[in-house]
């Protein structure tokens, strides 16, 4: 795995890293030492591997068994994408498909699914309105996950407010 270290002026405690296509990010603090830096990288790269060697999700039949578990349509394709930095999943109602960004491949099970019942309720509505949002809410860990990726996003990029 390749490492690209950027410095920042502006970061000043945390560090994060991103994969982007086979180059892994790492973003730090400015004032670090080199040895700090050696410190974070390698940790993680670690993490970055660790989170690559995990099990692999079958997101198709995770799919479908959610669709059949709380009334929901069948994406005709489902799966990881690695071009997605800003958005957890997408879904085109048009082709019927679903994309779910691999930053979430580590993440807790019942967010992974949060993330597919989302997407598989904009394949019957396609927009944020009240049907749904009622859809979603059919998960009954929505708000729990939503909450996790909040928190996530805070990590994440520290400094941005909503």
């Amino acid at each position: 795995m390749n490492v690209e270290v950027v410095r920042s002026a502006r970061r000043r405690k945390t560090v994060q890293a991103r994969l982007i296509g086979d180059v892994l990010r790492v973003a730090i603090p400015a004032e670090l030492s080199r040895s700090e830096e050696h410190h974070w990288v390698n940790l993680m790269k670690s993490k970055f591997e660790q989170r690559a060697a995990e099990r692999p999700i079958d997101l198709a039949s995770r799919a479908q068994r959610l669709a059949r578990r709380y009334k929901l349509s069948v994406p005709d394709s489902i799966r990881w994408v690695e071009n997605q930095q800003t958005r957890w999943g997408s879904c085109t109602p048009d082709n019927r498909s679903i994309r779910i960004s691999s930053r979430a491949a580590g993440f807790p099970d019942w967010v992974v699914d949060y993330l597919i019942v989302h997407e598989l309720a904009h394949l019957s509505e396609p927009g944020h309105g009240e049907a749904f949002w009622a859809l979603v809410n059919r998960y009954p860990r929505a708000e729990r996950a939503r909450g996790f990726l909040i928190g996530r996003e805070w990590i994440d990029n520290p400094g941005v407010e909503d």
